[in-house]
């Protein structure tokens, strides 16, 4: 193959008739007609200046001009940058300019914002906006359907999702194509995945889970998505008896259980429902399959490694596990200070090797060299346990990453903007459960001596810094943080004690 990634997952498709995407407003793009824009986008953006192994920044809408620009870009060999719409222009720069990135692409309403910031990086910018128009759709509505794809070895970088701890800047996480194939092809072959299937993605598509999960095993095996801008409820309810799959974060399944609509005749046709991205509560295990008669299926994965684990397609998905290893992939329980593996049962810290783990952090070899072991293992800062049975339970994180309705949240980058209010001594920022997207954000605050700090105005002030699912859900007012004797914050303390803090609050 000339090009691993695009020839399996969308080469193979070419002159085909059948439905690829069903789209909200009715309409239809098959496979051909993919393919077409895809090509067309590919034109496009090696006009613009783009050559094998650049970066091409994207901020865009779900649409499926926006998914054929990830099909462009693997065909021409760039390196495809998803990333948060929700990022402000602020949060953007630092991506920009660590990437290297010579395209970036923006909605039109944000392009005034981010022109300077791209030019002043020596970045062209253009746009794409939610209704499929922009700068980049005119530059590529009158050229070829065809392109000649570009050679690239398994090797070769695809692309970069950014990531980061609780300290220090974010991370490029390099994707080869082979990181991306070899976990696509697995997943099509263990959840049973067919040309007949049928997902309705309502998933984001600038992050692993919707982009290089949900789409790429459609793309893999064949299948139709129904494509949805986003999670809209009655979208959902009526999509479900033309699906077959659904692939999800916890706060999906919750949304729909609190619907009476929900019932088991709506998805009787259903054969799959899949959960990730942040842990899924037992008591939604139980009232789902109560409702419909359906198990959901959890699974592992991060960022950096694509899927590592899996519930069985066949056999028993136990809640509270993210079961068992996926074929080709190696997991090992070890110390965390020693590094050496622990027996089984016992909880340290998760490594996995295979073909699905990144290449290392962009620009960041000493980053690099501190996460991923010369023997291949990556260090993933997850704490679990492997029981008797085989089946991986993740316990807690060595790191105070919270996830919160399938986003990663760095409490650091949070508490720096609280710390800078007034009337603020220090403030810790902790995650706590929440039924609806698994964990929230909880900010702890210790007044200034005399001071009263004004919490309205404080949460308004991360409004304007931060992306909206950064924010605190609650803000609260302690008299100090809890140490150890080497002076360390004990976030694990803040957790227990304010576990509940949000059981009685309207949320």
């Amino acid at each position: 193959m000339t090009n691993p990634l695009y020839d399996t997952l969308f080469g193979a498709h070419a002159g085909k008739s059948e439905a690829f995407l069903h789209l909200a407003d009715g309409s239809i793009w098959s496979y051909e007609d993919f393919l077409g824009k895809v090509a067309q986008i590919a034109h496009a953006i090696t006009q613009a200046g783009l050559a094998p192994g650049d970066r091409l920044a994207a901020q865009l809408e779900k649409t499926p001009q926006a998914l054929a620009l990830y099909g462009a870009c693997v065909q021409a060999g760039v390196v495809f940058l998803p990333l948060n719409t929700a990022y402000k222009t602020s949060e953007l720069a630092y991506f920009i300019e660590n990437s290297g990135a010579k395209l970036v692409l923006c909605d039109e309403t944000k392009r005034a914002d981010l022109a300077p910031l791209a030019e002043s990086y020596g970045a062209r910018i253009e746009t794409l906006n939610a209704d499929g128009s922009g700068s980049l759709s005119e530059a590529a509505k009158d050229l070829p359907l065809q392109f000649d794809t570009v050679a690239r070895a398994p090797d070769d970088l695809a692309a970069f999702l950014y990531t980061s701890g609780t300290t220090g800047r974010s991370k490029g996480a390099m994707l080869t194509q082979n990181n991306l194939l070899s976990n696509a092809e697995t997943l099509v072959d263990y959840w049973h995945f067919s040309s007949d299937d049928v997902l309705l993605h309502a998933l984001p598509i600038f992050h692993t889970h919707g982009l290089f999960v949900a789409t790429n095993v459609i793309l893999a095996a064949g299948g139709a998505m129904i494509f949805l801008p986003k999670f809209d409820l009655d979208q959902m309810i009526a999509a479900l008896p033309k699906a077959t799959t659904l692939m999800g974060v916890p706060t999906f399944y919750t949304r729909l259980l609190d619907d009476p609509r929900f019932t088991a005749e709506l998805v009787a046709d259903m054969r799959l429902f899949v959960s990730g991205s942040a842990p899924l509560l037992a008591e939604t295990h139980k009232a789902f399959e109560a409702r419909t008669g359906h198990r959901i299926l959890e699974r592992y994965g991060m960022t950096e490694t694509n899927m590592n684990t899996s519930n069985p397609y066949d056999g028993e998905r136990r809640a509270g596990t993210v079961g068992f290893l996926l074929p080709g992939v190696e997991l090992k329980i070890t110390d965390p200070a020693t590094g050496k593996a622990l027996p089984q049962g016992e909880i340290g810290q998760i490594e996995v090797r295979g073909p699905n783990v990144f290449k290392g952090y962009w620009q960041m070899p000493e980053k690099t060299a501190e996460d991923l072991r010369e023997d291949g293992f990556f260090i993933t800062g997850d704490l679990g346990q492997i029981d008797e049975d085989g089946y991986v339970s993740i316990v807690g994180r060595d790191k105070d990453l919270i996830i919160s309705g399938g986003y990663n949240i760095y409490p650091k980058e949070i508490e720096l903007v609280l710390d800078a209010q007034p009337g603020v001594l220090e403030s810790a920022v902790i995650g706590v459960p929440h039924a609806d997207f698994g964990e929230t954000v909880l900010g702890l605050i210790v007044p200034e001596p005399g001071a009263d700090p004004d919490l309205d105005a404080i949460a308004a002030e991360t409004g304007k810094s931060l992306a909206r699912f950064k924010h605190p859900r609650k803000l609260l007012l302690i008299d100090d943080l809890p140490r150890n004797t080497m002076g360390k914050v004990q976030k694990n303390v803040l957790r227990d004690t304010y576990a509940d803090a949000l059981a009685s609050a309207d949320n």
